[in-house]
Parts: structure tokens; C-alpha cells; sequence
């Protein structure tokens, strides 16, 4: 009886796949996809696997290929977390792979997170998912996109790093719009539950949905400060200034979305739940 309802349930492709799982992003939409009453899957390179009644956890590498037909046999709708930062170009072969596996299973959504201004600054890392975006867009498989401006969790992350040195380094002029990172997936799990392109698509073309922003625009030097603060750490924060088209891109203004600030939990907040001492 096991075996049959098991192959039953991977008949009706209701599921939802939340791939990059266990990521900062990741780990929050999983969160939140429990409440949905669907069934649940996630996928992770790692081979030892949680032990998590409410979710069907597979092994799987998106950059390699290997471990994705039994993971998305009867996934209705795919969650796109997943994303190697260090080795940024591994996305590309990597998207190329979701596509395949989810056309060969038969999914019928993509939901695929991305960031605000990847199209007006010429980052290396920011081409890439823009490659993606424009991948997703031509693949024949329905589609959504999100973009939202910085997590506050990579902040600190990146914060935590930096401060190692006995300068903080940032680029100057650059405002920023941390958005939560909580409330992305929310939105994120909202979408996959609707239908690819229903709602009105902004400039960037159907599929793609309004960008996701939070209230307050802050210098990039002005979050270092407050970061540091809250750390309880003394550093003097360095603005320097960046050349060519990748800095003019920074201090455009691109990494935010004023019109889109939505959000509600503020970065101050963050910091005093997350980082303060």
C-alpha cells in the first residue's frame, strides 16, 4: 500500500521543489512552504540528508546535473533559491540543468528569485543572473521572476568579513534597500502558489512581477556604521570610490527600488534581534 500511494502521489504533480534549501533564502521560503499543505520537496547537494517528516529531501547537483529526475518526478511548481556565489559561473550549466529536468518531468512553473538593477550595473556575478533570467524567459516552461534588493543576512555576512580587516571597506556613493529576507520568501511562496504571468508584468516583460524592496534607503557606508554598532566593534568605515561602468552602475542608484518599498521589517530591527550584543 506504500509503494501505491507513494506512486500516486507522484502522479498528481502538485508538488512544490525548493531547490538551494538550505541557503539563507532558501531555508526561510522551506519555512514557509510548510504552511501551504502541499507536498514538499527540497533539494541539497549535501549527501547526508535532514530528518524531516514534513519535507521529502533529495540529493542533487544542479551544476552537475546528477540527482534531479527522482527529485522533481511529480513536482508541480519549482522554488529557485539556489545559487553559488563563489562560483558564480557554475549558475549558468546549472540553470541549464533545472530546465532539462524540469521539462523532462513535466513542471509547470518556475519561480526564480533575482536582484534589483543586475540589468543597469555590469557586475560579473550580476550578468550571470541575468543570463538566467533570460534563459528562464525562453525556456517554454511557465515562469516567474522576482528581483529584490539586499538580504540583511548577507550583509552581515559580508559585514562580518570585512570587519576582520582593521578597515571597513565599501563603494562610495552606493545606496542600498535591504529588503528582509523573510519576507521575500513570503512573496516568493505566494507567487507559487498563483499562476506563471498573472499578474500585469512591469517594463522587464510578462512573467516578470514587480521588484521587492523595504522602506529606507541607506548609504552603503551609513549600514557599515550602523553594523558596526551593533556589533559592538570599532572600525573606521572607508568609502572608496570605484571606476568604470560597474561603480557609475553602484552609485546610480540601481540597487534600489523606491517605487517597490514594500517590505516592513527594517534593517534596525534586523540588527538589534540578530547582530546586537
Amino acid at each position: 500500500m506504500t509503494a501505491i500511494r507513494e506512486g500516486l502521489w507522484l502522479m498528481k504533480n502538485d508538488a512544490i521543489m525548493v531547490t538551494g534549501a538550505t541557503g539563507v533564502l532558501g531555508r526561510e521560503v522551506l519555512d514557509r512552504a510548510r504552511r501551504t499543505g502541499l507536498p514538499l520537496r527540497a533539494l541539497t547537494r549535501g549527501a547526508t540528508l535532514p530528518d524531516d517528516p514534513e519535507v521529502a529531501w533529495f540529493t542533487g547537483d544542479l551544476a552537475a546535473g546528477t540527482g534531479l529526475d527522482e527529485a522533481f518526478a511529480g513536482v508541480r511548481t519549482v522554488i529557485h533559491c539556489a545559487s553559488d556565489i563563489r562560483h558564480f559561473k557554475n549558475d549558468i550549466p546549472a540553470f541549464h540543468h533545472l530546465l532539462e529536468a524540469a521539462r523532462r518531468s513535466g513542471v509547470e512553473h518556475i519561480v526564480n528569485i533575482s536582484i534589483v538593477g543586475i540589468d543597469r550595473i555590469p557586475y560579473p556575478y550580476y550578468r550571470i543572473k541575468l543570463e538566467c533570467e533570460r534563459l528562464l524567459e525562453a525556456s517554454g516552461i511557465g515562469w516567474t521572476n522576482l528581483r529584490a534588493t539586499q538580504f540583511p543576512e548577507l550583509l552581515n555576512m559580508a559585514f562580518g568579513v570585512l570587519s576582520k580587516l582593521p578597515v571597513v571597506i565599501v563603494p562610495t556613493g552606493t545606496d542600498c534597500q535591504p529588503v528582509d529576507q523573510g519576507e521575500v520568501a513570503d512573496r516568493l511562496v505566494e507567487l507559487a502558489l498563483g499562476e506563471p504571468g498573472k499578474e500585469a508584468p512591469p517594463a522587464g516583460g510578462w512573467g516578470r512581477v514587480a521588484d521587492l524592496a523595504r522602506p529606507t534607503v541607506y548609504t552603503a557606508d551609513r549600514l557599515a556604521k550602523d553594523w558596526l554598532r551593533a556589533a559592538g566593534k570599532r572600525r573606521r568605515v572607508l568609502p572608496v570610490f570605484i571606476p568604470g561602468k560597474i561603480g557609475a552602475g553602484f552609485r546610480s542608484g540601481a540597487l534600489t527600488a523606491p517605487d517597490r518599498a514594500v517590505g516592513k521589517r527594517t534593517w534596525e530591527e534586523y540588527l538589534a534581534e540578530s547582530v546586537a550584543r
